[in-house]
């Protein structure tokens, strides 16, 4: 062995916390110095594929700052400290093991897309050529990608619903890893780094507004606080099912994606906590709905390693021609909420002043760009990239591609009605339908009066 104490070099990138975090847990047992590194990748904050869009918009950077900064701290008070570089991960690690001799290994946990996949590739190489050792994990999903009952990836199910009764029935959730009491520090005389600035990465601070379903910041304190809260002090878990297709306030909803999507949560601690409470308070079909989103989440990463890049390709998973149009003023009008139908504008403006839309809104301005104006599904996908705060890319490109027709659906031409859909779930909007006896979802926050999201979003002067 080295004269010197070995150090393991965990890259974190969307595991952004320290509960269940097998590669943290790995460098743990394998080194007497743990360097738990983030590195802001310049590729990051460059244009999308196809119609340059900014990649990383001003809510999600702020949630990915505010991630960071709570796992430094969160690391400092277990002895250690998050070292934070602006570069290429590949660039920083070979930098790190040119200065530091006593890097032994190189651990963390594999990712989905062919740009993260190409990153794991640049490290691996790397490494080969310094002559470190790698260590992968898996830890995105629910369910472990090696306890699937499928041979391997390429039998995957095409329908949701078969995949899900076959995880059901024949896979187990693996147990939590526990957040360690302390972690191994730094080797010595290293430089920390500083978080970079919003503007520094090429965004200016999104201003608050009050009535975003999202007001929330990002990192594992806060995602735990949000699961007690959700869970634990108002129980609102019991009624998830009825009240997740809900459009205005915080609680309709878990609002568990952005810190999913960060890492900021482990999807197999909501899945332990969901069985606590069903233990300790109540089950239902809430509460197993909590899992069965969860699993949605699973089945779309699942779709990203089994599709590949055909989940980006115009023609989609089923490889089918559509005409789509390219017509950037009905484009523009569809971003800006400009459409004249009130229920997407409204929608639409709240995803830009809050970086968040309810499910129910993202499916239904999802069916009116792709059915209604006929418009590239890959300009809507780019367009929630771009500004979602909770933007995951097997989540997003696969949910566009079930909306365009041309992904994991077994029904054909699927298109919502935006006037029913307006009716039906944002009944109490200013323009609602009370003259005709209806009334809006029962959830509305009191807060809100009886005004609806068409009110709140579609009577914005500006953007």
């Amino acid at each position: 062995m080295s004269t010197h104490a070995r150090t393991v070099i965990c890259l974190l990138r969307n595991d952004l916390r320290l509960h269940d975090n097998e590669v943290l847990h790995w460098a743990q047992s394998n080194a007497e110095h743990v360097l738990p590194l983030y590195c802001f990748d310049p590729r990051h904050y460059l244009g999308t594929s196809v119609y340059n869009l900014p990649k990383t918009g001003p809510f999600r950077l702020r949630f990915l700052l505010d991630s960071v900064r709570d796992l430094r701290s969160s690391l400092i008070n277990k002895g250690s400290m998050l070292v934070v570089r602006q570069g290429k991960p590949e660039d920083v690690v070979a930098e790190l093991i040119k200065n530091l001799p006593s890097v032994s290994a190189v651990v963390f946990h594999e990712e989905v897309a062919s740009e993260e996949r190409a990153v794991e590739r640049a490290v691996k190489d790397v490494c080969a050529h310094m002559k470190v050792k790698v260590h992968t994990c898996w830890g995105s999903t629910l369910y472990h990608r090696d306890d699937l009952p499928f041979p391997h990836l390429a039998r995957l199910p095409d329908v949701y619903t078969q995949f899900r009764k076959a995880v059901e029935t024949q896979s187990r959730v693996r147990p939590l890893i526990l957040s360690p009491d302390q972690v191994r520090p730094l080797p010595p005389g290293l430089e920390e780094g500083a978080v970079p600035t919003m503007e520094v990465l090429g965004q200016t601070e999104p201003e608050a507004d009050p009535r975003s379903a999202f007001p929330c910041s990002g990192g594992e304190s806060q995602a735990l606080a949000r699961l007690k809260h959700y869970f634990w002090d108002t129980d609102a878990i019991a009624t998830y099912k009825d009240t997740r297709n809900g459009l205005i306030g915080v609680d309709y909803s878990t609002k568990f994606a952005p810190w999913l999507a960060m890492g900021c949560i482990s999807p197999r601690y909501i899945y332990h906590q969901v069985h606590q409470y069903e233990s300790e308070r109540t089950a239902n079909q809430s509460t197993y709905w909590v899992i069965f989103e969860l699993l949605w989440r699973d089945y779309f990463k699942f779709v990203g390693v089994k599709y590949g890049n055909r989940l980006f390709h115009i023609k989609g998973l089923q490889d089918k021609s559509v005409p789509w149009k390219k017509d950037m003023a009905l484009y523009n009008a569809w971003k800006e909420g400009r459409t004249g139908v009130p229920f997407v504008d409204a929608n639409m403006r709240e995803l830009a002043m809050t970086g968040f839309m309810s499910n129910r809104g993202r499916q239904n301005v999802a069916s009116f760009l792709t059915k209604d104006l006929g418009l590239d599904w890959r300009m809507g996908a780019e367009w929630f990239e771009y500004l979602l705060v909770d933007h995951d890319v097997c989540s997003n490109y696969g949910n566009w591609l079930y909306s365009a027709g041309l992904g994991n659906d077994p029904r054909e031409n699927r298109k919502f009605n935006m006037v029913k859909q307006a009716l039906d779930y944002d009944g109490n909007s200013d323009a609602g339908p009370s003259a005709r006896g209806k009334k809006g979802p029962s959830h509305t926050p009191k807060q809100y009066g009886n005004r609806g999201i068409d009110f709140y979003f579609s009577k914005s002067k500006h953007l």
